[in-house]
């Protein structure tokens, strides 16, 4: 892995120490002064962003890693592994601190909610768990998916938690009770990514089938289809402004869009295989991109 100044596009960094692919990456925002990678060698491994230097190695997980988090206090990191549990570790002295077990097939994605007293679990057995990270217990469990969950995400104040699926659908639920408030639908295929916006009213998800959509978080309507990409569409985020949506597809591009038009800003050409993350820097006037093809880019 390697990190990038995103100041002046030098490359500051080559992370190494694992022995296989880097699958998740994760800056511990707004600090940036650490860097979580988890690999495909079982290992997740923290850095220090400044000077690439490795502070722990986290042993545990009987699988490959998959996704990780900070906490919103940079004093915990979560990962979730294709063992089919999350492990908590202490980010200062580098020990497990928990492990959360009761999905029965892989951990593909976890978050935080901003308070960091409550992290949500999205597995490929369908369902959903909403975690008390204090006690490590399971709060609740949400049930309703038909497919595996691609992505779980909490809006800002904590209320609401949206989750992507196989199954073609995002849903919405009450974080307090667990119970579906919405059903989002319209895609032709998978639901790969679902992201809310900063203010937690729109809510944007990617597809298989080549499309993006923005919908309204209160009233659950189609706002608008992003239609652009020549192949599906694995990851998508707004803007910290809020204003645009950035996509990333199989298609080797990553497209930015206005959110209140649906035009296409912006299509960023150059990487040679296909485009697995993209994410806006905290000001929100930098892209990076991460790539199949083994490189980081960075657009201004």
């Amino acid at each position: 892995g390697r990190v990038w100044d995103t100041a002046s596009g030098t490359e500051l960094h080559t992370l190494e120490g694992h022995r296989n692919v880097v699958y998740a990456i994760a800056f511990n925002n707004p600090y940036g002064d650490k860097i979580a990678t988890g690999s495909f060698d079982k290992t997740c491994k923290l850095w220090c962003a400044e000077t690439g230097k490795c502070f722990h190695t986290f042993r545990g997980h009987r699988a490959e890693i998959v996704c990780l988090s900070f906490n919103p206090q940079s004093t915990l990191v979560a990962t979730g592994s294709m063992d089919a549990t999350a492990k908590l570790w202490d980010v200062e002295t580098g020990e497990e601190v928990a492990t959360l077990t009761g999905h029965t097939a892989e951990v593909l994605s976890l978050c935080f909610n901003t308070v960091g007293n409550q992290l949500v679990t999205g597995s490929f057995d369908h369902t959903v768990a909403i975690w008390d990270v204090a006690s490590r217990q399971r709060v609740h469990t949400l049930i309703g998916h038909r497919g595996e969950i691609s992505n779980v995400q909490f809006n800002w104040d904590c209320s609401l938690i949206v989750t992507g699926s196989m199954d073609k659908t995002c849903k919405l639920w009450e974080a307090v009770s667990g119970k579906c408030v919405a059903t989002l639908v319209g895609h032709k295929e998978e639901v790969l990514d679902v992201c809310f916006d900063l203010s937690g009213h729109l809510i944007a998800t990617a597809s298989a089938d080549g499309t993006a959509r923005v919908f309204s978080a209160t009233t659950h309507q189609c706002l608008l289809i992003l239609e652009g990409h020549d192949g599906e569409i694995s990851k998508i985020c707004f803007s910290p402004q809020g204003t645009r949506v950035l996509t990333a597809s199989s298609d080797k591009t990553a497209r930015l869009w206005d959110v209140l038009s649906g035009a296409c800003l912006q299509v960023l050409e150059g990487h040679t295989d296909e485009i697995f993350s993209c994410v806006f820097n905290y000001e929100g006037d930098t892209i990076i991109t991460g790539s199949k093809d083994n490189t980081c880019r960075i657009w201004y």
